[in-house]
């Protein structure tokens, strides 16, 4: 019996094109290890070119040199228990594949929100890209836009939102992720900023009404913002700016590398464009990271002035989860901000599969009422078999993006979408399925819990 060539596929081009050329990518490998190596040894290059010029303000040693802009992007909150949790739990379940299944052309296609995306991944929320890269922001979401992956904004991005939207192109699919600002005046302006250009869900991160315990960030004084990066939302924004007798900026680009110490030192010496980024500074993370934090109740007011969908990023707790369906939440996304917030938690798989033994959210899933994401701890695509095979609808792609950006820029990003995709496509193939729709909720079916000691 002859079978049918397969037919010709986009996702699997990326794997086909190595192959056929005999090249390495963009990043010179897809071992993600390698390639946070290697986003740590460009940011390091980028560290020391600075710091040696500023040895005699800030006494780091060589180990501390190359940690700054690296672990406040790529570090975890107290000891980095949680992140290490959050991968241990992905190592602790396994796929049992099945055999001898018609998987020769394979469909990443899922419907969220009533959309249709063609693979079930989303380009994380991740603010102050531009410590990573002078594109920032405007790389990762044309990256996005390039390959078809909706793009979920930060509130602390480095660019405004009108920028990022335009970068993302007229057929980019976009959300916009919410830090809740203090006043009514703010959420109301970002929030309609948001729909004007073409944002279509609200994703509100409920884990960082206030910044964690990082020492890694605390040792060495670094936070951006107080430098004027990641607040681009704010310096761009009218009502915002209002309140300094301040125009609202557009196409800001901030300065690469952050030099930390010469704005600090420029605007303690009365120099006055570095003295206001820094009040500026101040002035937004009083509203964004206020120390506020908001009940439940207070959804009520996003409800009110927002007529999209709306995600509550940060739900770990089953009785949250069931919350969130009470009041109408339409989705969720399970995550524990990467590790980055609250050190001795449970890993973020673990907390997605307690979740989703809840007979009120699997109801709610099944009826279309509630939409549940996954976030924290994807790296590969046999990740996203576990967390889909667990409950989840669709994951956030966060870190591994992040590296391919500090290597190369809007390519890098690409590359790290396109090798996710194209693995995610070959070991759903290997696991025994045709589509990705037959993996979600599937956990019984696909998975085992083993500890293996080795």
């Amino acid at each position: 019996m002859t079978a049918p060539h397969p037919l010709p596929d986009k996702l699997t081009k990326f794997l086909s094109e190595i192959y056929m050329q005999a090249q390495p990518p963009i990043l010179g490998t897809v071992n993600i290890k390698e390639i946070e190596d290697k986003a740590r040894e460009v940011l390091k290059d980028h560290l020391c070119a600075f710091l040696a010029y500023h040895h005699h303000e800030w006494a780091l040693t060589p180990v501390v040199l190359d940690a700054a802009a690296y672990m406040y992007t790529f570090g975890s909150a107290g000891t980095c228990s949680t992140d290490a949790a959050n991968k241990k739990a992905f190592e602790n379940w396994k796929i049992v594949p099945q055999m001898l299944v018609g998987a020769t052309n394979r469909k990443l296609e899922t419907t969220i929100f009533g959309v249709k995306y063609p693979v079930p991944i989303f380009v994380s929320p991740v603010g102050v890209q531009g410590i990573l890269h002078p594109d920032g922001e405007l790389a990762s979401a044309a990256a996005a836009g390039a390959v078809g992956v909706p793009y979920i904004m930060s509130t602390a991005s480095s660019r405004s939102i009108e920028d990022v939207a335009t970068a993302n192109g007229p057929n980019g699919h976009r959300w916009y992720q919410l830090y809740w600002p203090r006043t009514t005046e703010i959420t109301l302006s970002l929030l309609n900023r948001a729909k004007a250009n073409g944002f279509t869900a609200l994703v509100i991160t409920l884990d960082t009404m206030a910044l964690g315990w990082r020492p890694h960030d605390i040792e060495t004084g670094y936070l951006p913002f107080a430098c004027g990066v990641g607040i681009q939302v704010g310096t761009s924004d009218p009502v915002f700016m209002k309140r300094f007798d301040l125009a609202p900026r557009q196409g800001e680009i901030t300065t690469f590398p952050l030099d930390p110490p010469k704005i600090r030192e420029a605007a303690a010496n009365g120099d006055e464009h570095f003295a206001r980024e820094v009040m500026l500074g101040k002035e937004w993370l009083g509203e964004v990271n206020s120390g506020v934090f908001r009940t439940w109740d207070d959804l009520k007011f996003i409800r009110r002035n927002w007529d999209g969908p709306i995600v509550l990023k940060g739900i770990q707790r089953v009785s949250d989860a069931e919350k969130a369906i009470g009041h109408g939440i339409d989705g969720i996304v399970v995550s524990n901000h990467g590790g980055r917030q609250v050190d001795g938690a449970i890993g973020s798989l673990d907390a997605l599969n307690k979740i989703m033994q809840s007979q009120a959210v699997l109801a709610a899933q099944k009826s279309g009422k509630l939409t549940v994401l996954f976030d924290s701890g994807i790296r590969t695509g046999s990740d996203i078999i576990k967390a889909l095979a667990m409950g989840a609808q669709g994951v956030l792609l966060a870190r591994p993006f992040l590296y391919g950006l500090a290597i190369a820029g809007q390519q890098g990003v690409e590359q790290i979408l396109r090798q996710t995709i194209c693995d995610l496509h070959v070991t759903m193939g290997l696991t025994g399925y045709g589509d990705i729709n037959e993996i979600i909720g599937k956990r019984d079916e696909i998975l085992m819990k083993l500890q293996y000691n080795v």
